[in-house]
């Protein structure tokens, strides 16, 4: 390709020291082998080196205005089978001779005497290539477009006849998958420096649940993705397919399955080529979406069998092009030493999940459309998360409600209260195992508030569903500030684990001996005493510190400082609860209930508690500010269950009343209940839209912007959910109140939620000093 002398191509820079090629022995072997290339004499042969390349070292050579791309061997110990070059060259130049889109190879040189390796040349492509799945840099109807090439064009590599071609020898089809696993567990082993369980664990899956169909013979690319694809400058149009280096004859769903990787990346993990994790961002085809583009090309049935199969396989490899890349840095012949060290670190978490994709149910139908129309309308995956919780609520969830009960009602004078039942956590392992996980937390979930909203009235149901998701409170609030204000160290310590559920935590705030409705009247006290903090008070309604999985405190006390604002004078630190000092009194129960399943209620002291000054968390006097910060979503998830227990308590309502007789006619033929019916719908409805406009006023304005809206739901919702269950309550008679139904248990909960998180009277306050001011400022701005 022709080439302005000034041009410098995107992404290279200087060739490594390791990969250096000795200049005047390429030009000479060009100038006799390669035609045209010594077309322009007088002019000077540069070379730079792209920086993207993690396995074959790749070069942009520049000779004049012609530009070509250099291909080659990295040198030193390399693992077998890996990096055939000449199977690149061979592929490309058939792939190039039927007109598909590929780069013109040019030349191969198999003597090693020119520049050490083999290589190969091929003509530069002039285009874009990008490197975000995101695709920040275009508008979204152009980024649904180039989606659709890529798809639509891995469909046509897919398409192609490997006879025609005369590629039959290029690979063996029969037998594909099970010669990825093992091909992909040597060179793994090959390049192993530290043991990593989930591999081995993901690698014996993978042998022991091979596609019964592993005989598909298809062309396949082997490492089909974004960034190895050239769009034309200006439209929506792929011009060239990169990297040919894993491509061989087998099974065609390992490509889609990685192209279709980057929608299931763990959000905990950076990006390995540094671009953004998927959100709701328009123009992206779901996966579905894709899935069905890529079926129609092909004229196949898009429900896809052993799609888990496909998705955890392409994990694997994932996992061991990460090793491999590392064990080349080591090696001392890596071409991006950079990012080696980051590849390393995903190793482990590329198999974590991996293996839970394996035991993941897809369905990659396109879902019906849904055509009703919604005021607050949820994001595509919200939606699709939702569907899947509304149906681990019904398979799993309920039938165990039971089985929970007996549990408690066995062991209610035993240490085994305390602990969760066996049950709860295969359910915890099996809605992991679906992706239903962290779903409260946007960050990790990728879902908006109006999206949580929902899937936590779904959750709100059974009394311990919300654990199960691992969205519980006080967990759910503690994440929130650990990942909004923790440091990288309390993030590490603490909030991994806890999003791992693998331990729990409590919060520490209200106090007995003071009105603690007032947060300036808080008495415990935080003193910095050297590289310490000693801590001394009382602390009650401490939620979650019963569990014996609780392994750490937040807890909001009163430092000492220069300030003499009353609202900076509270910090949050962090307290281990093995510390010494940290004195577990009493459990509290509310209305005769304790509350075992969630950890209880606990009164807390602290007499000389001493830990890090690192423990405080954002620095002292920030107490109410993260407070705030974490009790914003905190109210508004509490009202998202709320609507869930209400809809569950008109369900016993309605059930009630049309089984039951009295006075010769059903109880819902009496018009006082079916008043009581109608009445609960209509408040139902109402909290629902106030909880929906609250979380939409978080996702637009953010927990600030939303405070009025919050505060009025946070006050609505337990006052109308109270009303529902009282009535639902009357209806049953006698059995409302008993331990035959959830309806007493329920009312406790709510009626709590009148005073948990600040009681009605400050909220009401609250909000009417928001709306004088809003009045005030209306009628000045009129005046």
């Amino acid at each position: 390709m022709r080439r302005d002398a000034s041009w410098r191509e995107p992404d290279t820079a200087e060739v490594l020291p390791q990969h250096k090629l000795d200049h005047k022995a390429l030009e000479a072997y060009l100038n006799q082998h390669l035609p045209g290339f010594g077309s322009q004499p007088g002019t000077t042969l540069t070379i730079a080196q792209y920086r993207s390349g993690q396995s074959n070292p790749t070069f942009y050579l520049q000779k004049g205005s012609q530009a070509y791309v250099l291909k080659k061997k990295p040198p030193g110990l390399l693992l077998p089978k890996a990096h055939k070059i000449d199977r690149e060259f061979k592929v490309q130049k058939t792939l190039s001779s039927v007109g598909f889109p590929v780069p013109k190879p040019l030349l191969y040189c198999s003597d090693a005497s020119v520049i050490g390796t083999e290589f190969y040349v091929m003509e530069h492509v002039q285009g874009r290539i990008f490197r975000d799945f995101t695709l920040p840099e275009v508008s979204p109807p152009e980024r649904s477009a180039i989606y659709v090439a890529m798809v639509e064009t891995l469909a046509q590599i897919h398409s192609l006849n490997i006879r025609s071609l005369q590629l039959e020898g290029y690979g063996r089809g029969v037998g594909y998958c099970k010669r990825q696993v093992s091909t992909w567990t040597k060179q793994y082993q090959a390049a192993a420096h530290r043991d990593v369980p989930a591999m081995k664990q993901l690698s014996e899956w993978l042998m022991k649940n091979l596609p019964d169909n592993d005989n598909e013979e298809s062309l396949t690319h082997g490492d089909f993705t974004l960034h190895n694809i050239v769009f034309h400058p200006t439209e929506a149009r792929v011009i060239a397919v990169l990297d040919w280096e894993l491509s061989t004859i087998g099974h065609p769903l390992l490509d889609l399955a990685h192209l279709s990787a980057f929608y299931f990346w763990p959000r905990t993990l950076p990006m390995l080529n540094q671009g953004s994790h998927i959100q709701e961002n328009i123009g992206i085809p779901s996966i579905e979406e894709l899935i069905s583009i890529y079926c129609r090309c092909r004229g196949i049935n898009p429900i896809l069998p052993n799609w888990n199969f496909f998705l955890a396989l392409s994990y694997f490899k994932l996992a061991g092009i990460a090793q491999g890349v590392f064990n080349r840095y080591l090696l001392g012949n890596n071409s991006s030493e950079k990012d080696s060290f980051l590849f390393a670190k995903a190793v482990q978490p590329l198999a974590e999940t991996g293996l839970q994709l394996s035991k993941r149910t897809f369905n990659t139908a396109l879902p019906p459309v849904d055509s009703t129309r919604h005021l607050f309308v949820q994001t595509r995956k919200g939606q699709e998360v939702l569907t899947k919780v509304k149906q681990f609520m019904k398979e799993h969830i309920l039938p165990a409600e039971k089985e929970v009960f007996e549990y408690h009602v066995q062991n209610e004078n035993s240490v085994e209260r305390w602990k969760q039942p066996a049950v709860i956590d295969k359910l915890k392992e099996m809605a992991k195992a679906e992706g239903l996980w962290n779903l409260f937390l946007p960050a990790v979930s990728g879902l908006s508030q109006v999206d949580y909203a929902l899937i936590a009235e779904e959750t709100g149901k059974c009394y311990f569903a919300p654990s199960v998701f691992n969205c519980q409170a006080p967990d759910t609030g503690n994440m929130e500030v650990l990942h909004l204000y923790g440091s990288k160290e309390q993030k590490q310590q603490w909030l991994e684990p806890l999003l791992q559920g693998d331990i729990t935590s409590a919060f520490c705030m209200t106090e007995p001996d003071v009105a603690s409705s007032d947060a300036t009247n808080i008495e415990c006290s935080i003193e910095r005493d050297g590289d310490s903090y000693v801590i001394n008070g009382k602390k009650w309604w401490s939620s979650g510190a019963g569990d014996p999985k609780c392994k750490i405190a937040v807890v909001l006390g009163k430092t000492k400082g220069p300030t003499v604002s009353r609202y900076k004078q509270h910090s949050m630190i962090l307290v281990p609860m093995n510390t010494p000092g940290v004195e577990l009194i009493r459990p509290l129960s509310v209305f005769g209930y304790m509350d075992y399943l969630h950890g209880g209620h606990f009164e807390v002291h602290f007499n000389q508690v001493r830990v890090p000054a690192s423990n405080l968390i954002l620095g002292e006097g920030r107490g109410f500010e993260i407070s705030q910060g974490r009790l914003g979503p905190g109210r508004i998830h509490h009202c998202m269950r709320t609507v869930g227990v209400a809809e569950r308590a008109l369900q016993i309502m309605c059930e009630r009343a049309a089984q039951r007789e009295a006075f010769k006619k059903k109880l819902s033929e009496h018009e006082v209940v079916a008043h009581w019916i109608a009445e609960s719908r209509i408040a139902i409805e109402e909290i629902r839209l106030l909880t929906l406009k609250a979380a939409h006023t978080i996702d637009t304005l953010g927990s600030a912007g939303a405070r009025k809206e919050i505060a009025m739901i946070k006050v609505a919702a337990p006052r109308a959910v109270c009303r529902i269950i009282d009535r639902a309550i009357q209806v049953c008679g006698g059995a409302g109140v008993s331990q035959d139904y959830p309806l007493a248990n329920m009312y406790a909960l709510i009626r709590a939620l009148r005073l948990a998180d600040g009681p009605d009277e400050v909220h009401l306050s609250a909000i009417a000093k928001m709306e004088l001011w809003e009045q005030t400022k209306r009628l000045t701005a009129k005046m």
